[in-house]
């Protein structure tokens, strides 16, 4: 089927090239990294973990939500989900792919990735992170491309796909947990050290990644012949709405817990964020802003199903979210250190065009794999 790959418009062409030209540049900017080291990074001493890192820890949330789908699909049979299963499941796929990729250009020596499966270390978290990320991988591309396959044949998916499809339910939900994990897991970081971490990490996940998954359904209905329909995009968005009520609803329970207990170390990464001079100030204030904008506007359902009003809140959702959990999480755990010194960080140009490489690997594998589904669901429909 990656035959229908190779065949397209004028402007597919040109989003492809486009995409490897970015691709190109940012592993350019990567040889660069290798030879010169991780000093051409904004990270520091202090600041360890970075702008890949809070990539990844964000990629893997999109990556979880294709659960969303998955199970209103087959545990509650909610059919109208059908149509935009395999495409949910392929954003899972580039998802994991950018996850794995900005862990590899986090590492000084990325051959030393191996040493996590050359000497398993059952005991530490990154080697469950590597474990459930890359099992979510397989089993997302296993079960997709089996399920675009039976549909070009005109016959039901193979039996044998079924215990996969139900693994990947809590395979999904096992990702972002041990995700939030690996940073719960510091007792020496006050931001991180919350036991609703993973909650938090799940809800801002629910509402992220299906709400780019309905953003690229509205993309694909007016690029191609393909409409996932009116009725499965509303009730998704109907999703995003109660768990973007639960991402807010935790923030406000982590700023409680913090201040009206009176805890310094709880609450100085909250007061760096959001007061003073420093540098993510205004960058987060911009996420609660848009994040409470797009709250108010998917409530109501007058407003969550007008697709005008639909996809700029969507757009807020996600950067508000991106931010959040993108740059603030990462950062707000490192600032202050434990001794309370300020150590600035800002990601530098080189890092931001690497991250960019990984984003247009990610969207060309996204684009190779919705070119192959649209086209296979096209002449499905003939």
């Amino acid at each position: 089927m990656l035959e229908k790959a190779l065949t397209g418009k004028r402007r597919y062409w040109t989003w492809v090239f486009f995409l490897l030209g970015i691709i190109g540049a940012g592993f350019v900017t990567y040889l660069w990294q290798l030879k010169q080291g991780l000093s051409i990074t904004g990270m520091s001493r202090d600041v360890s973990w970075g702008f890949y890192i809070s990539q990844f820890t964000y990629l893997v949330g999109v990556a979880a939500s294709a659960v969303m789908l998955v199970i209103p699909y087959y545990l509650h049979h909610y059919k109208k989900f059908g149509k935009m299963m395999i495409l949910g499941e392929f954003v899972a796929v580039a998802a994991v792919t950018m996850c794995l990729l900005f862990i590899i250009v986090d590492l000084g020596q990325p051959q030393r990735a191996m040493n996590v499966i050359l000497y398993p270390t059952p005991g530490s978290i990154l080697f469950w992170d590597m474990l459930v990320l890359n099992g979510y991988l397989f089993i997302n591309i296993i079960v997709a491309w089996t399920a675009l396959g039976a549909e070009r044949q005109g016959i039901a998916p193979p039996l044998w796909i079924k215990p996969f499809i139900y693994l990947s339910i809590p395979w999904a939900i096992s990702i972002h947990t041990v995700t939030a994990f690996l940073y719960a897991g510091l007792p020496g970081r006050h931001y991180w050290l919350t036991a609703i971490l993973a909650a938090r990490f799940l809800a801002s996940a629910f509402c992220s990644g299906p709400a780019i998954l309905v953003l690229l359904m509205l993309i694909v209905k007016k690029l191609t012949k393909f409409d996932a329909g009116k009725e499965a995009l509303q009730a998704l968005t109907k999703i995003i709405a109660y768990a973007m009520f639960l991402n807010v609803f935790f923030v406000f329970l982590e700023l409680f817990t913090a201040f009206y207990s009176n805890i310094p170390g709880h609450m100085h990464s909250f007061e760096y964020l959001f007061h003073g001079d420093g540098v993510l100030v205004p960058f987060m204030w911009t996420s609660a802003v848009l994040g409470i904008i797009s709250l108010a506007l998917l409530i109501p359902s007058s407003t969550r199903n007008n697709v005008k009003i639909l996809v700029p809140t969507l757009v807020m959702l996600i950067i508000a979210t991106w931010i959040d959990k993108g740059l603030g999480l990462v950062a707000g755990g490192f600032i202050p250190n434990p001794l309370e010194h300020i150590t600035e960080y800002f990601p530098t140009g080189f890092e931001l065009m690497i991250s960019l490489g990984v984003y247009a690997t990610g969207a060309l594998i996204l684009t190779v794999l919705y070119k192959v589904a649209t086209t296979v669901k096209e002449e499905a429909a003939t």
